[in-house]
């Protein structure tokens, strides 16, 4: 930065010049003599002024350079450009890899919703495969028919454990108040038995799915 030359303020001089030339007008007649050396003042002063006004324009110059800012080079401008292309590349790269992230994940989500679809029932049905057999041992089975009713009790018994651990329980009706929202009614009828309202038959039992009801037991209701 350049230094900035250090000159007396333009409108000092210039007043001091004014008023010089105003005294020198009014002491013309009177001081004939003294003419030389009023040019000399006025010659200086005028140089002062010139001065000061050059000084003045090379000191907002040297402000104007100061301010601007230097080009880049070449050199400069390639390496800006490799750092931006470098930082560039790596968030790209990012991408990628996230993608393909996101993509095997979405991948293996599909495959074990498919596989739960195509397996749920395999507890259900290795629980069940008892029954299968039992029901086979009493059809091969021989004796009279109370043989072959316990062993069909022994069955219903397998049966029932199997659909207990899976949650699913029998509704209970029979001499219960009629509920529309676990019993269907088929009919009504008289009972000396059980009181008006109440179930008094069961045609077919209901079951109810870890609380919710899969089949509504179908029954008789008093009526008197």
């Amino acid at each position: 930065m350049k230094t900035p030359i250090k000159t007396p303020p333009l409108t000092t001089i210039k007043l001091s010049y004014e008023k010089i030339k105003g005294r020198d007008a009014m002491n013309q007649s009177k001081n004939d003599h003294d003419k030389p050396l009023n040019d000399e003042i006025k010659d200086e002063l005028e140089g002062l002024s010139e001065n000061a006004e050059n000084a003045t324009n090379t000191n907002e110059a040297n402000e104007v350079e100061d301010n601007e800012e230097t080009p880049l080079t070449v050199e400069e401008l390639r390496a800006e450009l490799e750092k931006v292309q470098a930082k560039a590349d790596k968030n790209w790269d990012t991408v990628l890899r996230m993608k393909a992230d996101l993509e095997n994940q979405r991948r293996r989500s599909e495959k074990q919703v498919s596989d739960a679809h195509k397996f749920a029932a395999k507890k259900f049905i290795e629980e069940l495969l008892p029954v299968v057999d039992s029901m086979e041992m009493g059809m091969a089975a021989e004796g009279d028919v109370e043989q072959i009713r316990e062993g069909v009790a022994l069955t219903k018994k397998v049966f029932d454990t199997a659909m207990e651990k899976f949650g699913l329980e029998a509704v209970e009706a029979l001499g219960e108040k009629f509920n529309p929202d676990l019993h269907q009614a088929m009919a009504m009828q008289p009972s000396e038995e059980y009181e008006e309202g109440h179930v008094s038959a069961v045609m077919q039992k209901g079951y109810t799915l870890n609380g919710r009801l899969v089949r509504p037991a179908m029954v008789m209701v008093v009526k008197n």
